[in-house]
């Protein structure tokens, strides 16, 4: 493929018009009349420096300008036209006063028992007596139905609440449900063919053994449901996750093998691309038209279309036609993580990739060269975007995809070709599962090891600054590998002496704040808030033991927050109920548990992860409304919930609430604290009718400080200071205002993990309290 840029830079003008613009959606109408008078000037303007016989460049300037305006007025057009139809009024007013709706809704996902939320389109609201059809996507939180796995397009009804996302999200509500919803439709005969397939493929590949039956349907189908918390953490944290995105390697296979078979049996060109165009579609059905799906798909048409025609095919210029026609479609996926990922990695093959082999051939084996350079043509592309997601550069992400690179081809055709012979010939199928699966476990060991190296990671400052920062660096890498031809050696020297000063400045800086925070954090502290993002993981210690409350939504923060406290061993895990950022970081401490007490479950997959905790060596209890226990210095109290629950339902009304009291000598003082977990307003009630509630030290605020709180509870326990586990930016609105206004009223101060990084509260040997949080050192 040719390189040819000219497309490029007007779609990423008009990506970046856009993707800014709809998170302003009384701006769109606007934005579009304007953008598209500015096309008829600029073409106006084209056409005189035409006449005029200008420069070719002057002439060029004036052609992308024509396609970058027209190109950001259609994208403005169809934002415009599609943006009140995502969050109608009706629904806005619903979400907003917190009505009760009934909902019908069409899976976008495969169901799996456990899970806790998965996308759906909302096709009917009711709200009240009125009902509104629309098209909305959602997320859905809560329990599918219970029983089997629930396929793709299957049809449900559910009732709950709505929270409106920010206009620029990919969804356009959130959706609580009260209770499992209930299935009222299979899916349509054009989808469930594919479900039988994922699905059966997913029971074959769940008896083979390790990581690499697990792993297999992600690199295979796109299936991640299998991989393991800790082997997805692994993955991310090598970057290697790629693998498990159905990309455009994925339909070069197939539509690969298409040609070959097409010519193999005589038939014509034209036929071999229908056919292939055919198979790409059912691809795509079996795949999931994920982000990473649909743009690969698009691309592989808009090839087969120029081979039609016998028009050269030049890779940038169908990376930049393929984003545009879906932005078009869908102008959310200008902001769509996914979308944005895999635009940058493919541009980064075909734009850097050739010209590092190059580079790399002066100095090795040119095959060396070659599998050297596609990782990191990718990662140096990606880069800039993956510290918004995770704020740290993987140090050996280009020698793991090195090594497992050349295995997922293997694993992918195998693979596939194993999920569409297992339903007419088992016995064949799973043998082809079998061969698959040595090239999936390859993969996976490659992951776990490097991800268990020291130093797998470089911390790197998060949001702008960091993109910033990775952008510069970048450039400037690039620039001094592959300077301008002329003034190549003083621009190569140039952007070698920017980036060596930007990157010691940094170090010295990013080291220096680390040696700041260590020298300044106290080592006496009691209570340590982990900053895990949205959802709460706090540790507890007395005498050298250490109790830990939840473990946030992901194991790689809840391993960074333990390791930099230099927690071994847990000798008391609660787990207060089953959510996700309650329960998700949990693979991070399997084998360093020795007791284990947990909430109500409800379901096969709450019970899964009780039978992990007891293989791995914990001692696992249920528990409820009055078990007690010491902790060191420390008596704590199980409050909350009753046994039998009486009415309250599995989950966030049944968390299980701690409360600790000084027991010992405390010679240097003992915290008295209560751990919340998600209670609202209605079971904080009862769980006050329920218990004697005296003043505490520290109080961990209920449900990362919602709305529904109950104020007469935190005016009995006047705390000190309230411990809020919250996600900065996210997209609940927490903290409350409503909880804050609690707070102050009781004279409680806050500590929150979205603002303050992490915390440790210590007590004072004369009694009082000291706070540390990681962004603002100081004791308060």
């Amino acid at each position: 493929m040719s390189l040819d840029l000219r497309l490029a830079a007007p779609v990423v003008v008009a990506w970046i018009v856009v993707g800014v613009l709809i998170g302003a959606p009384a701006a769109l109408a606007g934005a579009a009349v304007g953008a598209w008078a500015a096309t008829v000037a600029a073409v106006g303007w084209a056409a005189l420096t035409r006449r005029r016989h200008e420069t070719a460049v002057a002439v060029a300037v004036a052609v992308a300008a024509v396609v970058a305006l027209g190109a950001s007025a259609l994208l403005l057009t169809m934002a415009a036209v599609q943006s009140p139809q995502r969050q109608p009024h009706d629904l806005l007013a619903a979400a907003h006063s917190g009505r009760y709706v009934t909902v019908t809704a069409v899976t976008a996902e495969l169901l799996h028992p456990g899970m806790k939320n998965y996308g759906a389109t909302v096709t009917e609201v009711s709200v009240g007596p009125t009902t509104i059809d629309c098209a909305l996507p959602v997320t859905i939180f809560g329990e599918p139905p219970r029983g089997e796995t629930i396929g793709i397009g299957s049809v449900l009804t559910l009732a709950g609440t709505l929270v409106a996302t920010d206009p620029a999200d990919d969804v356009s509500f959130l959706v609580f449900a009260s209770k499992p919803p209930t299935l009222v439709g299979p899916p349509p005969w054009y989808l469930d063919w594919a479900n039988g397939l994922r699905s059966g493929f997913s029971r074959a590949a769940s008896g083979l053994p390790g990581s690499g039956g697990g792993l297999l349907p992600g690199l295979a189908i796109g299936d991640t449901s299998a991989v393991s918390p800790a082997l997805n953490a692994a993955m991310k944290a090598t970057s290697l996750s790629h693998l498990t995105a159905v990309s455009g390697a994925n339909c070069a296979v197939v539509i690969a093998l298409i040609m070959l078979a097409g010519a193999a049996l005589g038939l014509s060109r034209p036929w071999r691309i229908a056919a292939s165009v055919a198979v790409l579609i059912g691809f795509v059905v079996l795949v999931t038209p994920q982000p990473s799906v649909l743009r690969s798909a698009v691309m592989a048409t808009l090839v087969l279309v120029a081979t039609a025609a016998g028009r050269p095919v030049r890779g940038v210029s169908i990376l930049s036609l393929a984003s545009l026609i879906l932005l078009a479609v869908d102008p959310w996926l200008s902001r769509s993580y996914g979308f944005v990922l895999s635009v940058l990695a493919t541009g980064g093959l075909l734009i850097l990739a050739g010209p590092i082999t190059r580079l790399l051939a002066k100095r090795m084996p040119a095959w060396v060269a070659a599998v050297v350079s596609i990782p990191l043509a990718a990662q140096l592309a990606c880069q800039p975007v993956l510290v918004l997601l995770n704020p740290a550069i993987p140090t050996y992400g280009v020698l793991a995809n090195m090594l497992a690179e050349p295995a997922a081809p293997l694993a992918t055709v195998l693979g596939l070709v194993a999920c569409l012979v297992l339903t007419p010939l088992p016995a064949i199928g799973h043998a082809i599962a079998w061969v698959a699966w040595l090239p999936s476990a390859w993969i996976a060991a490659v992951a776990q090891f490097f991800a268990g190296l020291p130093g797998s990671a470089i911390p790197w400052p998060a949001g702008a600054p960091g993109v910033a920062l990775a952008v510069l660096a970048t450039a400037f890498a690039l620039l001094a590998a592959f300077p301008p031809r002329s003034r190549a050696l003083a621009v190569r020297r140039a952007a070698s002496a920017g980036l060596a000063l930007l990157l010691v400045g940094y170090l010295g800086v990013a080291g220096g704040e680390r040696l700041r925070v260590q020298l300044s954090r106290p080592g006496d502290w009691q209570i340590a808030v982990c900053d895990i993002g949205q959802g709460d993981a706090v540790l507890v210690r007395s005498l050298g033991r250490i109790a830990l409350i939840d473990t946030g939504p992901r194991p790689e923060r809840l391993a960074r927050c333990l390791d930099e406290l230099g927690i071994g061993r847990i000798d008391l895990l609660v787990l207060t109920h089953y959510d996700l950022d309650h329960v998700g970081g949990t693979d991070a401490v399997l084998g360093r548990v020795d007791r284990a007490m947990i909430g109500p479950r409800s379901d096969a997959g709450d019970d899964r992860l009780a039978q992990q905790l007891v293989a791995s060596g914990a001692a696992v209890e249920q528990v409820s409304r009055g078990l007690t226990g010491t902790l060191g210095e420390l008596r704590w109290e199980v409050l909350w919930p009753r046994s039998p629950l009486g009415g309250v339902q599995p989950g966030n009304d049944a968390s299980v609430t701690m409360r600790f009291r000084g027991a010992g000598a405390c010679a240097s003082g003992c915290l008295s604290s209560i751990f919340l977990g998600d209670l609202g307003n209605e079971p904080q009630a009862r769980m006050m009718a329920a218990n004697r509630i005296a003043g505490v030290d520290v109080v961990k605020v209920a449900h990362h400080g919602s709305a529904d709180q109950n104020e007469g509870l935190y005016v009995k326990l006047h705390a000190t200071i309230g411990l809020i586990g919250v996600g900065a930016d996210n997209t609940y609105g927490h903290p409350t205002d409503k909880l804050l206004g609690i707070l102050a009223r009781v004279g409680t101060m806050v500590a929150r993990t979205d603002l303050d990084g992490m915390i440790l509260v210590s007590a004072r040997p004369n009694g009082g309290l000291v706070v540390w949080t990681e962004r603002s050192p100081a004791t308060r």
